[in-house]
């Protein structure tokens, strides 16, 4: 299985740099029964089915991006140097894990301020990447950190803006609750309030769960032989609550769908081989791609995907590599937006 096999000619014009509003107002396509429907997310109240279950991934993006100074005594008198750094995720000491550019530009035991209340000491370097001891912890972290810090777009939007006050919320499900992802589950991002509440009174059910999405999202596949890609991990939780939700919706004939790829990885890696659940915690690096036999989920809402990435591969596994050349040949002829702030799909593979 070879990396061209999922590539495919996109227009830059097509990604998307900011979201739909109101949110729900995004284009949906709706892959089901061999067809090919356009509809709005909106839509949903009327396209679900009364006892289908939404597995919602709750997990709350941080403004991991912060952009700081180095100062370091020369001969010059010249030792300033602006460091840019990502969050990535925190260690069980407390400092964290991070990206930093110029990594060069950075030695152990230098300090980074980046602001008047929040600085880090530069306590490793390896492996190109940086770990952090902030001075500041707990709250007093997370609020010098929220006034510092900026949201972590991805790069694809980055390319083209920077990233803005707009971006604390649209960058942010409206369920958000557990902090720590550097990244947000983006089919999640098209859901506001009232699209909820015709949800629920469509006797469409809920389930949360908690998949900490990392920077490792982003990273390009780099191997020909797809099979050999190593995935990032990243950190989850599904509680004895959400379990039980899920086992009902299955044994009362229901269909359990995710709303993105973050949540479906999350419940298949928890899954016994029975598509039975049980609470569960730790790291996941599942790859999902074609051949792969999913265990409990039955459909997959989530947006579009970059060229040659993992995702592309998920939704290849879930439908066929045919159907998902031509869910998306029919998306790029019907003007659909692209990557985290674009349009939605709605895909249910054949039974």
């Amino acid at each position: 299985m070879k990396l061209s096999d999922f590539d495919f000619d996109l227009p830059e014009g097509r990604i998307a740099t900011r979201p739909a509003r109101p949110r729900s107002s995004a284009k949906l396509l709706v892959a089901v029964n061999g067809g090919i429907a356009d509809h709005i997310v909106r839509d949903l109240p009327q396209i679900l089915r009364p006892g289908d279950r939404l597995v919602l991934n709750d997990t709350k993006v941080i403004p991991a991006r912060l952009t700081g100074t180095r100062s370091r005594a020369t001969t010059s008198g010249d030792g300033v140097a602006k460091i840019e750094v990502t969050l990535l995720e925190p260690q069980a000491d407390g400092s964290w894990a991070a990206l930093a550019k110029p990594l060069r530009k950075l030695r152990m035991g230098e300090e980074v301020v980046f602001s008047d209340h929040l600085s880090a000491e530069v306590a490793a370097l390896a492996e190109g990447q940086v770990l952090l001891r902030f001075n500041l912890t707990g709250e007093d972290f997370d609020a010098a950190l929220a006034e510092a810090g900026a949201m972590p777009l991805p790069p694809y939007i980055e390319r083209l803006r920077a990233p803005d006050a707009a971006d604390r919320e649209d960058y942010q499900t409206v369920w958000a609750r557990q902090p720590g992802a550097v990244a947000a589950p983006t089919a999640s991002l098209h859901f506001d309030a009232p699209l909820l509440a015709a949800l629920k009174e469509a006797s469409v059910q809920f389930t949360h769960v908690t998949l900490h999405v990392g920077a490792g999202t982003f990273l390009p596949v780099k191997v020909d032989d797809v099979t050999t890609h190593k995935m990032h991990a990243e950190r989850g939780e599904i509680t004895a609550e959400a379990a039980a939700q899920i086992n009902a919706t299955r044994a009362a004939g229901g269909r359990v769908i995710p709303v993105g790829t973050t949540a479906l990885r999350l419940i298949e890696s928890a899954a016994a081989k029975d598509g039975t659940l049980q609470a569960w915690q730790g790291e996941t690096d599942i790859f999902i791609y074609p051949g792969y036999r999913f265990r409990i989920t039955d459909g997959l809402m989530t947006n579009f995907h970059l060229p040659k990435s993992t995702l592309l591969m998920l939704v290849s596994a879930l439908m066929g590599q045919d159907r998902i050349r031509d869910i998306y040949d029919h998306a790029i002829n019907h003007d659909y937006r692209f990557f985290s702030y674009g349009d939605a799909s709605l895909l249910i593979p054949a039974p």
